[in-house]
């Protein structure tokens, strides 16, 4: 029987990706074993602590001691957050962290939730390997693991036994994913259609908004992220840009690219598509007259951009999120 644990780590945890993922789990089992498939698995949630309350005390979990447990195949960590920030949560597991990281090396595959990415990560087995997170918390991780490919317009990854996942909710998709490789896809599907998750979302992009990333202390750069974005309209020389800041282009690019880990026409594009799609959810204007208003005059070219970083194209995003229509209007 296959052993699966979901961790309680010390911190701010998501009550709703510990007990959906356990609802959905056993859900699984409780299917795999009525259709007389086998013995199914076993689930525990287990962590450092006896006792963690969550939402000012009118919530409490009570995991199990996670040393007592002796054997995991795959181990769960759920999304997590603390109020002083990422670093300080690494700093309060680090007994976990060194947990995750032994039951790694001993066979067990890991899988993180949101930002339960964060603690995967600061074990060292997603060095040099991909991974994706909630988009808000690009920079921060960003910034703590520049040796990652974190990749946030991906709603799941997997490879070499870990797997990660976007923001909020899209944990469903990973626990659908989970269930399918260590039950079979009929129940899968079985659990998609009990619990009415969409098993074809592969995206979380459309749902990103861009945050420009000014946590640093280069002045320089900070003055050119202020002219890209008070510039919407504008076609950006970079090499002038660089030369009003006195600073070459080469040493420009470098210093971009390192403050705020895009290039700068990168990060321009980013500002160009955010304006875009306030401007779509608006629904004032027309896709030519948005497109205009952001300084493309090319509709190939816009379009393009536009999906590559929302994975939409600018009309499917207007009838998605246009503030006017409304998500649930035929029922109101």
């Amino acid at each position: 029987m296959k052993q699966v644990t979901i961790l309680v780590p010390v911190g701010n945890v998501n009550l709703s990706s510990v007990v959906g993922t356990l609802e959905i789990l056993t859900e699984a089992n409780e299917y795999w074993r009525k259709a007389e498939k086998g013995s199914g698995i076993e689930i525990r949630v287990a962590g450092v602590l006896t006792e963690l309350k969550e939402n000012n005390s009118f919530y409490s979990l009570n995991p199990v001691d996670v040393s007592a447990v002796r054997k995991h195949d795959l181990v769960i960590i759920p999304s997590i957050s603390h109020p002083k920030g990422f670093s300080q949560l690494i700093n309060d597991n680090p007994e976990l962290i060194d947990w995750i990281r032994k039951q790694y090396k001993e066979g067990a595959e890991i899988a993180s939730i949101c930002t339960g990415a964060f603690l995967l990560a600061a074990t060292g087995l997603l060095n040099n390997k991909t991974c994706s997170t909630h988009w808000q918390a690009e920079n921060d991780f960003k910034a703590l693991f520049p040796d990652i490919d974190l990749q946030t317009d991906k709603l799941l990854l997997a490879g070499h036994g870990l797997y990660t996942n976007g923001g909020a909710f899209s944990f469903l998709n990973l626990v659908l994913l989970l269930v399918e490789k260590y039950f079979d896809r009929e129940t899968a599907i079985y659990c998609s259609k009990v619990f009415q998750i969409d098993p074809g979302r592969s995206l979380q992009s459309p749902f990103a908004v861009f945050q420009p990333q000014k946590n640093h202390d280069d002045e320089v750069i900070i003055r050119a992220q202020s002219y890209i974005e008070q510039n919407v309209s504008e076609k950006i020389s970079f090499e002038k840009l660089a030369s009003q800041l006195a600073i070459s282009r080469r040493n420009f690019d470098r210093r971009f690219i390192k403050a705020t880990h895009n290039t700068p026409v990168e990060y321009m594009q980013r500002v160009k598509i955010e304006a875009a799609k306030s401007a779509l959810e608006r629904g004032r204007k027309g896709i030519f007259e948005i497109m205009d208003d952001v300084g493309y005059s090319d509709e190939r070219t816009f379009k393009d951009v536009f999906k590559k970083l929302t994975g939409l194209s600018p009309t499917d995003y207007k009838a998605r999120f246009n503030k006017e229509s409304g998500f649930f209007q035929d029922l109101m």
